[in-house]
């Protein structure tokens, strides 16, 4: 488990498009089936501590936001040949268990984790109505083996900005948890 923070994607970038397996379903979800709704993507898997840390109040909060009109996408781009726990099985299993609202998508390419820069997990995204980026950052500062509660505070205070129409928070920290486990070759550079 390499400790790695989020890159920190520009503000006002246009989230790529993309279409991904959805386990659950075994049906394809795309970013264009959320056409003009503020979305959250998440990257996250089944094995990091640091997603495991929040798996829970993420899915509270989750179901939340969505009554709010904010949907919610969790997409798995982990390398399941060398970590077989994040295989679309065990996504299926986690979704179970955490009583998901939200569609957890498996990226086996990993071209969507690429495009979007994203670098660990949990590596969070919100985006406006327009899919044009608004947050990105931690989920609160809460991590493995430290004392401090699971709140989400962080999001859910870029949710309620973004909802009550205000601009971007100014002071947005970067995620931090595992890195995304590459394939061979698809390192970032």
């Amino acid at each position: 488990m390499a400790r790695t923070p989020s890159n920190m994607l520009e503000l006002g970038t246009q989230a790529p498009d993309f279409s991904l397996l959805n386990p659950a379903t075994q049906e394809q979800v795309s970013l264009s089936d959320y056409k003009d709704k503020p979305v959250i993507i998440a990257f996250i898997c089944n094995h990091c501590p640091y997603v495991i840390l929040i798996k829970e109040v993420f899915a509270k909060l989750a179901k939340e936001f969505q009554k709010k009109g904010v949907e919610v996408i969790a997409i798995n781009a982990n390398d399941v040949a060398n970590y077989p726990e994040d295989s679309p099985e065990k996504m299926l299993e986690d979704s179970q268990k955490y009583n998901y609202s939200f569609a957890y998508l498996y990226d086996e390419t990993q071209e969507v984790a690429q495009q979007y820069k994203a670098a660990c997990t949990p590596d969070l995204y919100l985006f406006d109505a327009d899919h044009k980026l608004y947050y990105r950052g931690q989920f609160d500062d809460a991590r493995p083996n430290k004392d401090i509660p699971v709140t989400g505070i962080d999001l859910q205070n870029a949710v309620e900005s973004l909802l009550a129409g205000k601009p971007s928070p100014e002071n947005q920290k970067p995620s931090l948890g595992c890195n995304i486990k590459w394939k061979a070759g698809n390192e970032p550079v």
